[in-house]
C-alpha cells in the first residue's frame, strides 16, 4: 500500500491569501486604513506614516514625528457547493462543509517616521503582507486536496527618503519578512483499500500473520475493520525568514499635483516544518492501524518548499482639484506568474515530491479614489478597485486559494481630534466573481516516484467580505 499525498506547503508556496484578504493570491491588500478608505488609490497622497509601504518617498512630505497604530478587521462570508468530487477510483468523495472561514480575522499595521532635516526623513513599518485561515474540516468533499490551512506573515520595514529639490523625491527600504503555516488534509486510505483488493496478496498476508499470532476471531475482525477503514491525516507547520527591499520615486508637478512609482521585491523562502503522518484513527483494530501505516511506507519527517513571492511595480497619481475635492488613482502589476509548478519535498526519506500545478499568470490591479473636505476636522474618502485573480482556470484552482477576480467598495474618513491626533475609520465591500474548481491530482497512492491523493475536487466558491478598518495617528 503506497499513500503518497501532502500539499502541506502548497498555501505558502503560493505566498498569498485565500478568503481571509481582499488582495489577489495571498497577498493582504490593505496595509492601512486611510488608504483602504480609498481603495488603495492613495500611493501618491502621501497621508500619513504608511506611505512606507506604497511609496517610501512619500516620506519627504511628511512633517516632524508621526506615528500610525491600528489595523484591519475582516470579516468574510464564503460557501462551496460540491458538484461531483470524487477520489481516484471514481468514487464520490460525498460529505459538506460549512463555515470553513473565521467569523473575523484581525491584521494590525504600525508605521512611524521621523523628519532629519530638509532633505532626509526614516521611518518604520510593521504589517500583514500575507495570511490565511480557512478549516473545511475532516469530512468535505475536498479532505484530499486539504483539509485546513493557518498562514501567518509578519514584516518589518525600515525605510528612508530622500528629497533632492521640490519636485523629486526618492525613497528605499528594507523588508524582513518571517512567515508560519500550519496545514493539513486527509490520506485515502478506503480507496487504497479497495484499488488493491484486485490483488488481496498484502491484505491476505497481513491477514494471516494476525491470525498466526492472535487467533482466526483476530483476524476476521481484522478483515472488517480493513474493508471498513477510514480516512488517515497528514499535518505540518512550517516557518522561516526571508529579505527583500523596496524603491519609490514621487514628483511633485506643482503644489496640487503628484505622480509616484514604487517597487517592492520578491523575497525568497525556504520553508522547513515537521510533516506528521496520522493513521491512529483509520479503525478501532490496532492491527489494522499499525498495517496501514507501515505499509503506506509514511515516516514522520521534513518538509521543505523553495519559492519566491511576486514583486510589484505600481504607478499612481494625486491631483488636488481645489479647497475640498482631490482625485487619486493607482495601478499595480504583480508578478504572480514566478508561481508555477511547485515541488513539496520530504527530506531525508525517499518519498517522491508532491506537485502543486498552478501555471499563474501576471494581475494588475486598478483603484481610483477621491477625498472631501467636509470640514476643517473632518475628511472623507471614497475609493473603487478591480482586482484581477491569478488563477487562470477552473482546472488550476486549488482549494487552498479559491481565488476569483474582484470588485473593492470603499468609505472612509479622517476625524481631527486637535491640532496632534485623529482617528481614521474604513470600511470596505468586496464582491468576489464566483469561482468555479476543477482541480485533478495527477498523482495517485497507487503510483510510485510521485507524492498524490489522485483526487478530483469539482465545486463552485461563492465569497463577500467585509473590511473595517480604525487607525490612529499623532503628530509630535
Amino acid at each position: 500500500m503506497k499513500h503518497k499525498y501532502l500539499p502541506l506547503l502548497i498555501a505558502v508556496a503560493c505566498a498569498g491569501l485565500a478568503s481571509t484578504a481582499q488582495a489577489s493570491g495571498y497577498r493582504f491588500g490593505s496595509q492601512s486604513v486611510s488608504a483602504q478608505g480609498t481603495a488603495d488609490a492613495s500611493g501618491a497622497e502621501a497621508a500619513d506614516a504608511s506611505t512606507i509601504f506604497y511609496n517610501p518617498a512619500g516620506l519627504s512630505r511628511l512633517e516632524g514625528t508621526q506615528f500610525v497604530g491600528g489595523g484591519t478587521l475582516v470579516v468574510p462570508h464564503s460557501t462551496f457547493q460540491d458538484k461531483g468530487s470524487f477520489n481516484f477510483t471514481g468514487k464520490p468523495t460525498g460529505g459538506t462543509t460549512k463555515d470553513y472561514v473565521p467569523n473575523a480575522v484581525f491584521a494590525p499595521a504600525v508605521y512611524a517616521s521621523k523628519k532629519i532635516d530638509e532633505q532626509w526623513t526614516v521611518g518604520m513599518g510593521l504589517f500583514v503582507p500575507y495570511g490565511a485561515k480557512l478549516d473545511y474540516g475532516n469530512s468535505w468533499s475536498g479532505r484530499y486536496a486539504i483539509t485546513n490551512i493557518k498562514l501567518e506573515a509578519i514584516a518589518l520595514n525600515p525605510s528612508v527618503s530622500f528629497k533632492l529639490d521640490q519636485h523629486h523625491s526618492f525613497g528605499f527600504g528594507i523588508t524582513a519578512e518571517y512567515m508560519k503555516a500550519e496545514l493539513g488534509q486527509a490520506v485515502d486510505v478506503p480507496g487504497t483499500v479497495k484499488a488493491l483488493s484486485a490483488n488481496p496478496v498484502i491484505s491476505g498476508a497481513f491477514l494471516a500473520s494476525v491470525a498466526k499470532a492472535q487467533g482466526l476471531a483476530a483476524a476476521n475482525a481484522a478483515g472488517i475493520a480493513l474493508q471498513g477503514a477510514k480516512d488517515g491525516h497528514a499535518s505540518m507547520d512550517g516557518n522561516d525568514w526571508g529579505f527583500g527591499f523596496n524603491l519609490g520615486y514621487l514628483y511633485q508637478m506643482n503644489e496640487g499635483t503628484r505622480f509616484g512609482v514604487s517597487y517592492r521585491s520578491s523575497i525568497s523562502h525556504k520553508l522547513k516544518g515537521d510533516t506528521i503522518w496520522d493513521f491512529s484513527q483509520v479503525s478501532n483494530n490496532a492491527a489494522v492501524n499499525g498495517f496501514i501505516s507501515g505499509a503506506s511506507g509514511k515516516v514522520n519527517s521534513k518538509a521543505l518548499v523553495e519559492l519566491r513571492t511576486p514583486e510589484t511595480v505600481s504607478i499612481n497619481a494625486f491631483h488636488q482639484m481645489d479647497d475640498r475635492w482631490a482625485l487619486m488613482g493607482d495601478v499595480t502589476w504583480t508578478r504572480t506568474s514566478r508561481l508555477q509548478n511547485l515541488d513539496i519535498q520530504f527530506p531525508p526519506t525517499a518519498e517522491g515530491a508532491e506537485r502543486i500545478r498552478q501555471n499563474w499568470k501576471d494581475t494588475y490591479r486598478v483603484s481610483l479614489g477621491t477625498n472631501y473636505k467636509y470640514s476643517e476636522n473632518l475628511l472623507l474618502r471614497a475609493g473603487i478597485a478591480h482586482d484581477q485573480a491569478p488563477v487562470p482556470s477552473a482546472e488550476l484552482r486549488h482549494p487552498a486559494l479559491p481565488d476569483s477576480d474582484r470588485m473593492q467598495y470603499s468609505v472612509g474618513a479622517n476625524w481631527k481630534l486637535n491640532a496632534n491626533s485623529s482617528i481614521d475609520l474604513a470600511y470596505s465591500y468586496i464582491d468576489f466573481k464566483d469561482a468555479d474548481v476543477n482541480y485533478k491530482n495527477l498523482c495517485s497512492p497507487v503510483l510510485t516516484g510521485c507524492t498524490g491523493n489522485g483526487e478530483t475536487t469539482k465545486g463552485l466558491f461563492k465569497t463577500r467580505m467585509q473590511l473595517i478598518g480604525l487607525a490612529y495617528n499623532y503628530k509630535f
